[in-house]
């Protein structure tokens, strides 16, 4: 089993920069898929970035690709999302996942980002 919780949303204005943690827990995530995952009101969950734990490929959606970095910090456990140049549309919950080989994925519970004026 793996715990996972986020911090680090809150309001934005737009342009403006926030960056999410997702502290994770209970297992050795060296084989792990660190990714997260969005959801604005209304719509479907969407994948936002994901990167592989071990050798650090990274993946982003089109809508982030040039805006958010993902990355990890092996000594803390910790997955961070820098989101830069945010939109309106960014506004969502944002949600971390950790994927191990195989079908199980585990999610944490979401924290939200507003990005208004």
């Amino acid at each position: 089993q793996v715990q996972l919780v986020e911090s680090g949303g809150g309001l934005a204005q737009p342009g403006g920069s926030l960056r999410l943690s997702c502290a994770a827990s209970g297992r050795t995530l060296s084989r792990y898929a660190m990714g997260w995952f969005r959801q604005a009101p209304g719509k479907e969950r969407e994948f936002v970035a994901i990167i592989n734990w071990s050798g650090g490929s990274t993946d982003y959606a089109d809508s982030v690709k040039g805006r958010f970095i993902i990355s990890t910090d092996s000594a803390k456990n910790t997955v961070y999302l820098q989101m830069n140049s945010l939109k309106p549309e960014d506004t969502a919950v944002y949600y971390c996942t950790a994927r191990p080989p195989g079908p199980t994925v585990y999610w944490g519970q979401g924290t939200q980002v507003t990005v208004s004026s």
